[in-house]
């Protein structure tokens, strides 16, 4: 195993472990009356420390002219003649637009605001309580939403007989039935420090949230929640694989603690790239020739996609392909005799690519030999050719995007502060949000710059390095050299495979000794440098795995503590899962894994090493308070840090679990190290549900349960606080993690044998928001340990940003901290020092991180372990089992050698 090496400096010992029961042996029935109820407390006061500095935000200020202004709400049913409602999207705002075009008087020039489903707004009543009335669309507008098709408008239908008949109309029954008042004054009431009413102001934010919307989708933009997209050409950044980046914006209202704001921010959503369907499929597939692409991928990749024909510039979408080329496909249409004066027709089969060159006279050049578009109904297919076909623009891509996409979109999308500010001011001006009839029925006007802010930039942390010599950290960043590693391990029996990068093994080993000596870890010669056998490169990853595995077997006299793993790609890599289950879980060694790059520099080689030596139980560095043991609160009382996460399957995938993974803080007073437990969970589900997981013989198998003992074992005691971090919540799932997540922890905790129950301290860590900060003077971003508690906060919640990190490029985004529960007592200044100093333990760098270092590790944890699993091949080519209740079961992930489960496995 390895060791602690002698030239690293011994830290203080943990205090000794406690003479009481073994916790694993102290376990009690749990009554949920015993589980006390948790409310979020309100702002305690303001922080005080730092230096002074001046900012702006990208909130807008916003007046209330008119605060008695009263919105009355409307229920809008829409169904066809036949009284079926009406299931399309897309047609509602059409049907609300001609409504009011066709029975103005009726509403005595109200003006409404629909939120594109089921529910519209005025300001002031209708003068009706239930009225119902009837809207007829053009065929060419209700095209697609049950309106009876000519043969597809001039394309041919294999199934239908080709008739003449004339373009229609649609008729829709509309019923607008009264439903509540929202009035406006519980904002008023809000801003002046009196929030009782907070469900109402909600729902008055709500409505001109969607005031904002009907603007955007009135100019005929992609809205996608309270962001939307204008389809302008300046606005796209290609990707790769005819997928785009389409920059837009951001724009809820807000109640912040200086007032009513409209928060304005640069958003960007993934959009198929309009055009030819030809250029699409060829840029997605990676090919050069319509003769390589892989039809079955195409038709996955079209299916419900939307495209104009050319030949009659009308939209459809597409449900998959046709089963025989272009010029093979055969369709019956009904002709009449050559002579005309008989008025029989036949019925005579032909092709789609005949139908087209000679009865329709349109030259195909390329479509003859492909596949068809279908464009009809599942019993009906209706067949275009390809190169009649374009996408329609502002189509969603929704699927997760490559590692190389993800680059792209990154580095063409960024922008430096000013240039955002521009881009946000210049957008406030260009769309007059103000103006909207019904916003200035309300007296509501809105700034046109960015409101002005008081932040404090936080002292830097003070860190420890080996020697006990001081770091410290400039403009966020530090480095070790001419420095030894906190506590150094040293590494007997290691290995290195190499799945066939391109790289000199024996070089690439030695270079690692020689600056692991340099960091004081001390590193012996590789047992065995293992190739992968070539001829097993196109096997699959799991078979690549296992033939290592022997290899590594036959090749090393016992087991190794430490392989290094060499993979031939650095992202995404098929071998990355499989590997690291078998080393993780089935047979407890610590792995690293790297694709390391053509020339390989001592930073690179440092950077390996801070994690090998994470991963096997050392510390680079260390908070200086920590080792002085002057954390206020912590130190004097047993303490345990958590940091919480789910991460979700990629995007559009509802069939994949979930991975919910915490770490729990071990080593109590000391902050730096940690432990990790991962569980799946239901798809999409956000609340963690096996915090505590009780089982038939009267034991807990839950999260929590591992990083309890774990800490009790490492510290000597059981936690007297707990200090909980939550990541990816949103505001309305608060009170989810009090009453879900909080008792679960409760429950797990009083299972160990305690009757009482911890003091908690519950922090949300929000990342996913649309508030910048901005330097008042000067062009560059905001200073690391940069703070805002006030102006642009919640009026009464305890909330503030934070940016603990160094933004060298675009424009940092700061951290937005939710402390919804402080039974510990921290005061304003104590908590944002913790939280900054926490941004300075992160192990796996040199720099100070975005996000406290436990929420971090969480995240690393769950995508780690949840690449044990092959959710999506599974999901795809396997049966589901169920449950006795008939429900999908989700499927358990491997658990961890007990020799590595205690370990940093996720640095």
């Amino acid at each position: 195993m390895a060791k602690e090496s002698t030239g690293s400096p011994h830290l203080p010992p943990p205090p000794p472990l406690a003479s009481s029961a073994n916790p694993e042996l102290a376990i009690q029935h749990v009554d949920q009356a015993d589980i006390p109820k948790y409310s979020i407390v309100s702002r305690k006061g303001v922080g005080k420390l730092g230096r002074q500095i001046p900012l702006m935000t990208n909130h807008f200020r916003v007046s209330v002219g008119v605060p008695d202004a009263v919105f009355y709400q409307y229920t809008v049913s829409i169904s066809y003649e036949d009284k079926r409602p009406v299931e399309g999207k897309g047609i509602g705002r059409k049907l609300i637009d001609k409504l009011y075009q066709t029975y103005s008087s009726e509403f005595t020039g109200k003006k409404f605001a629909y939120d594109g489903d089921k529910t519209l707004y005025t300001v002031g009543p209708l003068l009706f309580k239930k009225q119902e009335f009837t809207v007829v669309l053009e065929d060419s507008i209700a095209k697609g939403y049950g309106s009876k098709q000519c043969s597809e408008h001039g394309s041919p239908s294999s199934k239908n007989k080709r008739t003449k008949c004339s373009i229609g109309s649609k008729s829709f029954n509309i019923e607008i039935s009264y439903a509540a008042k929202i009035p406006l004054k519980p904002i008023a009431l809000a801003l002046k420090g009196n929030e009782a009413d907070i469900g109402g102001i909600q729902d008055a934010v709500r409505v001109l949230d969607i005031i904002l919307r009907q603007q955007a989708a009135n100019r005929g933009c992609l809205l996608v929640r309270q962001s939307f997209f204008h389809d302008d050409a300046r606005n796209y950044t290609d990707v790769g694989q005819g997928v785009s980046g389409l920059r837009g914006f951001h724009s809820s209202f807000r109640t912040t603690q200086g007032g009513f704001s409209l928060n304005m921010d640069v958003s960007t959503t993934m959009v198929l790239t309009p055009g030819p369907v030809k250029d699409f499929l060829l840029v997605n597939q990676n090919v050069r020739e319509l003769r390589e692409i892989d039809w079955d991928k195409a038709r996955r990749m079209l299916k419900n996609l939307r495209i104009k024909a050319t030949h009659n510039n009308r939209e459809f979408k597409i449900i998959g392909l046709s089963e025989m080329r272009c010029n093979q496909q055969l369709f019956s249409m009904k002709v009449r005799n050559g002579d005309g004066t008989n008025g029989d027709a036949e019925n005579v089969e032909m092709t789609v690519y005949e139908y087209f060159t000679k009865h329709r006279s349109i030259p195909l050049t390329y479509s003859g030999f492909l596949p068809c578009l279908d464009v009809g109904k599942p019993k009906r297919p209706n067949f275009l050719p390809l190169e009649l076909c374009s996408l329609i623009s502002l189509q969603r891509y929704t699927k997760s995007l490559s590692s190389m996409q993800r680059a792209s979109l990154v580095e063409k999308s960024r922008q430096k502060p000013q240039e955002r500010i521009r881009t946000v001011t210049d957008a406030m001006r260009t769309y007059r949000y103000d103006e909207d009839p019904l916003l200035s029925e309300c007296g509501i006007s809105i700034e046109k710059k960015l409101t002005s802010v008081n932040g404090r930039i936080l002292d830097t942390p003070k860190l420890k390095v080996g020697n006990s010599e001081n770091c410290f950290p400039n403009n966020g960043r530090w480095n070790f050299n001419n420095k030894l590693l906190l506590k150094a391990t040293s590494i007997k029996r290691w290995a290195v495979v190499n799945f066939s990068a391109q790289c000199d093994t024996s070089r690439l080993s030695r270079d690692l000794i020689n600056c692991g000596r340099k960091k004081g870890i001390d590193i012996e010669g590789p047992k065995s440098l293992i190739d992968e056998y070539p001829q097993l490169r196109r096997s699959s990853p799991l078979a690549r795995v296992e033939s290592m595995f022997e290899q590594v077997r036959d090749k090393l006299p016992g087991p190794p503590e430490f392989i290094l793993c060499l993979l031939p790609q650095r992202k995404n890599s098929d071998i990355y899962g499989p590997w690291k289950k078998k080393c993780l879980s089935d047979f407890g060694i610590v792995t690293q894994c790297i694709s390391p790059p053509r020339v390989i520099k001592d930073q690179y080689l440092t950077n390996v090493l801070l994690k090998i030596n994470s991963k096997l139980g050392g510390i680079n560095s260390m908070l200086e308070v920590e080792l002085t043991r002057s954390i206020p609160f912590i130190t004097q009382t047993p303490t345990m840090i958590l940091g919480m996460d789910v991460s979700h399957g990629s995007p559009g995938r509802s069939d994949v679990p979930s991975v919910a993974a915490v770490v729990g803080s071990l080593e109590w007073p000391y902050i730096t190290k940690y432990r990790a437990s991962v569980r799946t969970q239901s798809p999409k589900l956000e609340m963690i549900d096996a915090l505590y997981k009780p089982t038939a013989n009267n034991t807990d198998d839950g999260i929590m349960r591992e990083l309890f003992i774990e800490f009790y074992k490492t510290s000597g005691a059981k936690p007297k606080q707990i200090v909980i971090f939550r990541d990816g919540v949103s505001e309305s799932q608060f009170n989810q993690v009090l009453n879900i997540e909080l008792p679960q922890i409760i429950k797990a905790y009083q299972h160990l044998g305690e009757t009482d129950v911890p003091k908690f301290t519950v922090i949300i860590a929000q990342k996913n928001h649309h508030t910048k900060l901005f330097k008042a003077e000067g062009t560059d971003n905001v200073p690391p340990g940069t703070v805002v508690d006030t102006t642009v906060v919640h009026p009464r919640n305890y909330d503030f940003y934070m940016c603990a990190h160094n933004g060298a490029i675009g424009t940092s985004r700061p951290a937005h901290y939710h402390v919804l529960v402080d039974e510990i007592g921290f005061s304003p200044d104590v908590l944002q020092n913790l939280i900054h100093s926490l941004s300075y333990v992160y192990q796996r760098s040199t720099t100070a991180i975005s996000i406290v270092a436990p929420v971090c590790y969480a995240h690393l944890a769950a995508a780690q372990m949840g690449q044990f699993m092959k959710f999506d091949d599974m999901s795809e080519n396997s049966s589901e089992v169920m449950t006795s209740a008939g429900v999908a079961a989700v499927p358990e992930l491997p658990r961890l050698h007990k020799n590595v489960e205690a370990s940093m496995f996720f640095c």
